[in-house]
């Protein structure tokens, strides 16, 4: 069957994203495409008709696309890589292969590699990225391991199921190797006296439970030493360890005069929360009645971590907090809620204090929960409903729904407002950013409320 050229390009369109036709010298008659793709991308190729197609390939491709045409005839064409000049963009890349017809014309057949070199390019990007976290891995890896093995105190790993050793330190290695017996292949059991073996599962017991165990005192084998020893959890793939630290240290003892040892056997004991913090809110210790108050087990859940994730309404509370501290002096009954690390919310005042002594600066925070109680103050009713709230209440039937909830979100707004510029000593630039408006607007609602006077706000602005 003899076809022209024009139809033979219909017809074989479907079977390549583009197809040029040729005649018998290599010029091009016509060209198809396949892919609705790729057509914008060669917008105004058909000026091109009469031309060498060898010749609208870029000048690396055009050596292949002659031996395309050579091996033509043949019928053995290898698929090649040609970079197709497009009129109006830069060269896309083709898989070029091509077909003789009986009348003598030859059909080249091309597939866009442009998706096939996305995919490439992505891929390699992929490819990158895992290398680069590979790599930071690995460093992180080397620098763990050099603390852990630099550590003064003996810190190993084992096994959860069998509590064979897999892993020490060398200040650990030493320690082990004092003891008597191999010290090869040990089990946790053979590295303290037997009559210690009650407490050490204890121990583990109470780290399976809850991930971490505080430090217990119990005595080495063959009774060479008390040490304390605390452990935590740790999970790898399927297995789990415990990390378990053996304090050999002695700290010295601490002797105080009478009344200060009193002082600090009541702190202990207290009912209010005390709280001593570092000069950037990281505490530094903790009394009983504030862990309780913050829903932590043990100090260990605190230990360096900032004050202001658990007092304030919000963070940047403590911020302004120690600003006054730092500024003014002690901070006395300062009414604000105290967040527990399980999500309960309570009403507590804070006084507090910068602490003198050498070095670095320290705040001893005492903190008191005011929340409702039984004959209490009438800011609150029986049921726990704000005093304000509850005039509300009483005006249901009669004033409108809708203004209801006007006059109460403004008595919720003049509260915060107001709380804000206490708590900020009445500095409006941290007062706005504490309710998280712009100063602008803030000013604009303390003209509203008539709070602290309108030419003072518009002084500040």
């Amino acid at each position: 069957m003899s076809l022209d050229p024009q139809t033979t390009a219909h017809l074989v369109a479907a079977a390549a994203d583009i197809t040029f036709v040729l005649g018998a010298t290599g010029m091009i008659e016509d060209v198809a495409f396949g892919s609705s793709e790729l057509a914008p991308a060669f917008a105004g190729m058909r000026n091109w008709v009469g031309r060498d197609w060898a010749e609208t390939t870029t000048p690396d491709s055009q050596g292949k696309a002659r031996e395309i045409l050579a091996e033509a005839g043949t019928g053995a064409a290898r698929a090649r890589h040609v970079n197709q000049q497009a009129p109006n963009g830069p060269a896309v890349a083709l898989m070029c292969t091509a077909a003789r017809t009986a009348r003598g014309h030859t059909v080249i057949f091309g597939r866009d590699l442009r998706p096939l070199s996305s995919l490439q390019q992505q891929l390699m990007e992929a490819l990158q990225a895992v290398e680069r976290d590979y790599g930071r891995l690995r460093q992180m890896e080397t620098r763990y391991r050099v603390l852990f093995q630099m550590s003064a105190e003996p810190v190993l790993l084992a096994d959860t199921a069998t509590l064979r050793i897999t892993e020490s330190n060398l200040a650990a290695d030493r320690a082990i190797a004092l003891l008597p017996g191999s010290a090869a292949n040990r089990s946790l059991t053979d590295l303290f006296d037997p009559s210690a073996g009650p407490r050490l599962q204890a121990l583990l017991s109470q780290a399976r439970a809850a991930g971490r165990a505080e430090d217990v005192p119990l005595r080495m084998a063959g009774g060479v030493r008390d040490v304390l020893v605390s452990a935590s959890m740790l999970r790898y793939d399927d297995n789990s360890f415990f990390m378990l630290r053996l304090a050999t240290g002695q700290a010295p003892e601490m002797r105080l005069p009478g009344g200060e040892a009193r002082l600090s056997s009541f702190l202990s004991v207290a009912p209010d929360g005390v709280v001593v913090t570092s000069g950037d809110g990281s505490m530094l210790a903790a009394n009983p009645a504030f862990l309780a108050m913050a829903e932590l087990s043990s100090f260990g859940e605190a230990n360096g971590e900032n004050l202001g994730r658990f007092l304030g309404r919000q963070e940047v509370e403590l911020d302004v907090l120690i600003a006054n501290l730092r500024m003014r002096g002690p901070v006395r009954l300062l009414q604000t809620a105290l967040r527990g690390a399980l999500g309960s919310t309570s009403q507590v005042e804070v006084s507090a204090a910068e602490m003198a002594g050498q070095g670095q600066p320290a705040y001893g925070f005492a903190i008191r929960d005011v929340g409702p109680r039984i004959g209490g103050s009438n800011t609150a009713r029986g049921d726990g409903m704000p005093a304000p709230a509850a005039n509300l209440a009483e005006l249901v039937g009669r004033v409108p729904l809708r203004e209801l909830v006007r006059d109460a979100t403004d008595v919720i707004e003049k509260m915060a407002i107001e709380a804000a510029l206490e708590l900020s000593s009445d500095n409006r630039a941290l007062a706005a950013e504490m309710l998280g408006l712009s100063r602008q607007s803030l000013y604009v609602k303390l003209r509203r409320f008539n709070i602290g006077g309108a030419e003072h706000s518009e002084e500040e602005a």
